[in-house]
């Protein structure tokens, strides 16, 4: 009796152990729980081990993905500085977007040219004398266009790109001036050279008035004040050493000549120009006649420019690539199917929390996103059959709401499917706090998990969901304000970011038209009730 006492007592942790371990796959399986948040992540570790990180990226049968991207990526860097610029390719879904020929060749060209002119260089030096010299010598050897921040992470990415591909078509040599909360977050995308303007520059004060809309240096006032005008002598010696661009959303009209085909000239006259922007503005370089020959062979597939550019230049550094792969492996990696759902209120447009929840729901059930819910059956994942892989929805918002109403959806409901549905939130900040580097932090990992989606789902107007589905070569199913007898969504024609604040002046017509009726490419953001927005399709 004995013997059969101490064998019963014996058997009862292992009974309890199994029992918990069940009970605690159903739970992780039904999404119950709140996932652990990205903040926990960021807190229990500093930065990934150096080497190449186990990600289970690929299962047995499937092969490595292309980590050079079509050739997109350079060969030449040391591959554990910089993780995620070799390893980003295997999350991502197949992309049938190969980068050009000729795209290919003139990175590489870029790349030769950044690495001649870089900061600290015998051309850069030369042009910083000029520089210092207070007046307008004409182009150099190396010239330069220098981005200046505005606005929040989406913004300050997409107008990047934009800079990068005007550098790009004038020739020029693209640098930073990083901002304290962007620092270290991004890998340097050139190699054997740095993009990052040097602390020894010596106009030390880019984020006074000086280089902002009223500043006496911007191109727009001086064209307001006559002291230039397009088409003009830029050798001349009262003109000043470099030219200011303020291209923001607040831009006035004297800034939008920018956009006009006979300022070119001009500008290629200041060997240093320093553009901010908050806009996606490349769709207008689309309508300047002198780039089309250039354009057409760097991206036939007119829809893939930010794509392409994206992958190439933004390359989350390795504290902030360990956050997206711990994530990942955590919560997504062994979803059968990967839902991103991005929802974006805007203070100064609000919209109530029930109203764009049901946009949301509306939306996902509509077009087959997310499986519908049998309403008077309690969840019960037995129909699911052992070994099922659940579908994994990641949301990310400021707020938690969204998260908590399609977790408790999906927790106390089967859907008609049988499938289990996983939802998970990294973080939830509240409210938006770009002069922050821990919120930026989180901003660019979630955006980088929004690009591993399978599909996608994004706000309308949303720079942030532009970025994700750009990485992700996503059309996304755009939500739409829950206004004028809205749809709850449409599906995106293309995965270019919209322009928001584009201008509908016709500089040789001297009067505003419509510029989504000009050339095939360039047409209306599907995202926008309003109607001056501009997209790139093809």
């Amino acid at each position: 009796m004995r013997d059969k006492l101490l064998g019963a007592a014996a058997a009862r942790p292992l009974l309890v152990v199994a029992a918990l371990t069940v009970v605690l796959l159903l739970i992780v399986l039904s999404g119950a729980t709140r996932n652990l948040p990205l903040d926990l992540l960021i807190r229990s570790y500093s930065a990934p081990e150096e080497g190449p990180q186990n990600c289970s990226l690929a299962s047995p049968m499937e092969p490595a993905k292309d980590k050079l991207i079509g050739g997109l990526l350079s060969p030449g860097f040391d591959e554990p500085s910089c993780l995620s610029r070799y390893q980003s390719a295997q999350f991502w879904k197949s992309s049938n977007h190969t980068p050009s020929p000729y795209l290919l060749q003139k990175l590489r060209s870029y790349e030769a040219l950044h690495k001649r002119c870089g900061p600290h260089t015998d051309l850069y030096n030369k042009s910083i004398d000029q520089l210092r010299s207070n007046r307008s010598t004409g182009p150099l050897e190396c010239n330069y266009v220098v981005w200046l921040q505005s606005g929040g992470l989406g913004n300050r990415l997409i107008s990047l790109i934009s800079t990068f591909l005007y550098a790009i078509l004038n020739n020029r040599v693209l640098l930073l001036s990083v901002p304290d909360d962007l620092h270290d977050m991004f890998c340097e995308p050139f190699p054997g050279t740095s993009w990052a303007l040097p602390s020894d520059f010596p106009i030390k004060k880019l984020e006074t008035q000086d280089f902002y809309g009223r500043s006496p240096q911007s191109y727009g006032n001086l064209l307001k004040n006559k002291v230039i005008s397009n088409g003009m002598d830029a050798t001349h010696a009262s003109l000043p050493a470099y030219l200011y661009l303020h291209l923001t959303h607040d831009a006035d009209d004297s800034d939008k000549m920018f956009y006009c085909e006979d300022a070119q000239p001009l500008f290629r006259s200041f060997p240093w120009l320093f553009l901010r922007s908050n806009q996606y503005f490349t769709p207008s370089l689309f309508l300047m006649s002198q780039y089309n020959d250039e354009l057409q062979k760097l991206f036939p597939e007119k829809e893939t420019v930010f794509h392409h550019l994206s992958r190439y230049l933004l390359h989350p550094a390795n504290s902030v690539w360990g956050y997206v792969t711990r994530y990942y492996e955590a919560y997504l990696a062994n979803a059968k199917e990967r839902v991103g759902i991005q929802v974006r209120i805007f203070p100064n447009a609000p919209v109530k929390f029930e109203l764009m929840l049901d946009q949301v729901i509306n939306c996902t059930l509509k077009e087959k996103i997310l499986p519908d819910i049998k309403v008077e059956v309690a969840a019960n994942l037995t129909t699911t059959g052992g070994g099922v892989k659940p579908k994994a929805v990641l949301v990310t918002s400021l707020q938690t709401g969204y998260f908590e109403k399609l977790r408790n959806m999906y927790y106390e409901h089967s859907s008609i499917t049988g499938d289990a549905i996983g939802v998970y939130q990294p973080s939830h900040e509240e409210r938006q706090r770009t002069e922050n580097q821990n919120h930026n932090t989180k901003a660019l990992a979630e955006m980088y998990l929004l690009s591993f989606s399978d599909v996608l789902v994004t706000s309308a107007f949303s720079t942030f969901g532009y970025v994700a589905q750009g990485l992700g070569g996503l059309r996304p199913w755009i939500v739409l304000r829950p206004d004028n007898q809205n749809p709850p969504c449409r599906q995106a024609l293309s995965m270019e970011p919209c322009f928001h604040f584009a201008p509908a002046y016709d500089c040789k017509a001297g009067r505003n038209i419509d510029k989504g009726t000009v050339v095939p490419h360039v047409k209306h953001c599907e995202d926008l009730d309003f109607h001056w927005g501009l997209k790139l399709f093809d």
